[in-house]
């Protein structure tokens, strides 16, 4: 956009440069509540449709914000299906492989960044290379070596390979994290004669609490909203997870949309309370991984 100036000179071309105090802060704040509204207004639809009667969920122009809010929707839609069962299972499988997950990626972190040993760097990158290969590569023989110790329609298959460090992001984050600790404090322990074992227990991992938080929050969400797996290692009712609960309903109760989207809230409702939980640590962790390759 050009301005002519008073002089008749040429016309000056108007930048972002030209924008200053005010102005500047409220083209920022015009593009980062336009970002919030794309990601904030599928939830807030669904909301609106989990608080609708039937009747309200087609009308036109589109209602918002429904007159009355339908708060029963939530009760009928849980008790549709065993719910409260699923959501036991799924808490058991995300609890137990939250610590998997926590335990195991810290203890490789703390190897590829502390300890010194043959062929350490080109196995650190060999670990993050089988990041490129998708689950669905791997599934059939690793489904044939579940089924051979009889794990199908269990929650081992969900937790325990948690306990070997088979998510490389995770081992990624902590051995980040873990090279940003002064030297001086491993140097310190090591002078005092604790083990290796003994400096991550006791040093490494305390001190480690933004990377803890920041893997548990990602493997909290994993597991809580994992499909495929679940689905592949569990075949029974009661074992189902709160995910497989609520595709269940969507061949059976397609018509009933307002109950499919009360259930979707409810199970949403986890992962956002837990990331504003740990969103301080969650953002610290994630800052201070890239401070050192």
């Amino acid at each position: 956009m050009g301005v002519l100036s008073m002089n008749g000179s040429a016309p000056k071309t108007l930048t972002l440069g030209h924008v200053t105090g005010w102005g500047r802060d409220l083209l920022l704040l015009t593009f980062l509540v336009s970002a919030v509204l794309i990601f904030v207004l599928p939830f807030i639809f669904m909301l609106s449709t989990a608080l609708k009667l039937p009747a309200q969920l087609y009308k036109v122009p589109l209602e918002w914000i429904p007159n009355p809010p339908a708060w029963h929707n939530f009760v009928e839609g849980w008790t549709i299906r065993p719910f409260s069962r699923f959501a036991t299972n799924t808490l058991t499988i995300a609890m137990v492989a939250i610590l998997g997950d926590v335990l195991s990626s810290a203890l490789v972190g703390f190897g590829f960044a502390r300890l010194q040993f043959p062929g350490r760097d080109a196995l650190f990158y060999v670990l993050l290379a089988t990041a490129m290969i998708p689950i669905q590569a791997t599934i059939i023989p690793v489904f044939l070596i579940y089924n051979g110790l009889g794990w199908i329609n269990t929650f081992l298959p969900l937790t325990v390979p948690a306990y070997f460090a088979v998510r490389p992001m995770y081992v990624f984050l902590f051995r980040q994290f873990m090279l940003t600790i002064p030297q001086e404090y491993e140097e310190a322990a090591r002078i005092d004669g604790a083990s290796p074992l003994q400096v991550f227990l006791r040093v490494f991992l305390p001190l480690s609490k933004p990377a803890v938080a920041t893997v548990a929050l990602f493997s909290f969400v994993y597991h809580w909203n994992d499909f495929f797996e679940p689905l592949i290692y569990l075949n029974s009712l009661e074992k189902k997870t709160l995910v497989l609960g609520l595709t269940m309903l969507q061949g059976q109760y397609d018509e009933f949309w307002h109950l499919l989207m009360s259930v979707a809230v409810i199970i949403a409702l986890p992962c956002v309370i837990v990331f504003l939980l740990g969103m301080r640590h969650f953002v610290q962790g994630v800052t201070l991984t890239g401070l050192k390759g």
